[in-house]
């Protein structure tokens, strides 16, 4: 039973890493994946009492992170389709590409640790569309925004789907993963950031002579300020929630989707049913990337089988013998996500260590959320951030691994430093 279960889910593992030259959809065999190998549990056991229970506490941490991430991206659409994000967007102006890569640099890195990485990413380059000109700037701009995007992301307990596992799942706390990943994510973003702008330096931003604008989808200054700050407030104050209520974080941002849904019906009230559509929850649940939520089902009870049938425990005990320093199994596993997806890597390494061994805010714990948020950066294809530029900006792989890549990497290695002077002098 365990060689099959393994041999499959490794299958299954390198369908997910091969998405694009496949052209089979990672969703696709992460779901064929988790019914083949919890099949094969089930008719191996003989226990169908004992299987479902197990398959009934799996779906119970499943759910949270599903019903979370359908939340936060749901607020997030609504902010979108009320043009909000341009509160922020449309104070980035300046002459000089240095400084502009510094004030995008640092608004992806903040921005991103609020909402996702993903999104941010977006948001970010589909504004760069709009300030420069020349596809040659705007592909140096996109690398830095992944970088920046994924390092913002890492920090806090909602700015990226692992680090939010791992907050859903006990292995980090709000305040204390903000205090310990604060500097290392900055230094990691600050040093690609800074070789790009003195790369840059001199050269004056080229703007595009027409800016596109959509009427149809226009609205008021006041209808874009009230959601743009009741998202991020909502967004902000889920931390908060769970600290103060003990209630799991999927309920506070379900709450706060209620009290956005209902602020933007009694806003709309009176606005025609035409041109209001665009602008309701009905509409902004329908945008949200099902794909990716459907993708986080099907990898999160696949991984739930191994640690079920012990195979995560056991490669544990392999890694401890062989690799006998947490520090750099930690750090391998970073390096691991720019080629396969983090969720998987960190939804697996949550099964191999036990939290009674490893309690909440553990070395461990900490310095994974670091490394599997920033690794991804390394390759275009390591996270959904370089995923979604290399769509919108038409980057080329290996275009981004002669530019970006090296920068990424040096970042990486610059934060994992700080973050590991930080444990040492600081334990």
């Amino acid at each position: 039973m365990l060689t099959a279960i393994a041999t499959v889910f490794v299958i299954a593992y390198t369908a997910i890493a091969l998405e694009h030259p496949l052209k089979i959809n990672k969703s696709a065999s992460a779901l064929v994946g988790a019914g083949l190998l919890w099949t094969i549990y089930a008719l191996s056991m003989g226990d169908a009492h004992l299987v479902s229970e197990q398959l009934s506490e799996s779906l119970m941490g499943t759910a949270q992170i599903v019903f979370f991430l359908m939340g936060a991206m749901t607020i997030v659409e609504v902010v979108d389709a009320h043009n909000g994000f341009e509160v922020i967007t449309k104070r980035i102006r300046t002459s000089k590409l240095s400084t502009l890569m510094w004030l995008v640099g640092f608004v992806t890195f903040f921005l991103s640790s609020i909402l996702d990485n993903l999104t941010t990413t977006i948001v970010m380059v589909s504004l760069m569309r709009k300030l420069l000109a020349k596809h040659e700037d705007r592909l140096f701009f996109a690398g830095i925004i992944v970088i920046a995007a994924n390092a913002g992301g890492a920090w806090t307990p909602i700015g990226d789907v692992t680090t939010t596992m791992l907050w859903i799942g006990g292995q980090i706390t709000t305040i204390a993963i903000i205090k310990a990943l604060f500097l290392p994510s900055m230094v990691s973003m600050l040093v690609p950031l800074g070789i790009t702008a003195y790369v840059l330096r001199g050269r004056p931003v080229e703007g595009p002579t027409i800016v596109e604008t959509n009427d149809k989808h226009q609205t008021t200054e006041l209808q874009r300020n009230l959601m743009f700050f009741l998202g991020l407030g909502i967004l902000i104050a889920v931390p908060v929630f769970k600290t103060v209520t003990h209630l799991p974080p999927f309920m506070g941002i379900l709450f706060g989707l209620g009290i956005l849904w209902l602020v933007g019906d009694l806003i709309h009230r009176h606005t025609e049913d035409q041109f209001k559509e665009h602008l309701t929850l009905v509409r902004a649940l329908s945008r949200i990337d099902m794909s990716s939520i459907v993708f986080f089902i099907g990898i999160l009870l696949a991984v739930a089988t191994l640690e079920h049938t012990h195979i995560l425990a056991s490669l544990a005990k392999w890694l401890d013998l062989n690799v006998g320093r947490l520090d750099v199994i930690v750090l391998i596993i970073g390096l691991v996500s720019a080629v396969v997806d983090n969720v998987p890597l960190v939804a697996a390494s949550m099964g191999m260590y036990d939290l009674a061994v490893y309690p909440p805010d553990h070395f461990l714990w900490e310095f994974l959320a670091y490394c599997a948020g920033t690794g991804g950066s390394i390759l275009i294809i390591g996270s959904a951030a370089g995923v979604a530029a290399m769509g919108l900006e038409k980057i080329h792989f290996f275009w981004y691994v002669r530019n970006i890549s090296g920068l990424a990497l040096v970042g990486y290695f610059a934060g994992a430093g700080v973050y590991l002077l930080e444990f040492w002098l600081f334990p």
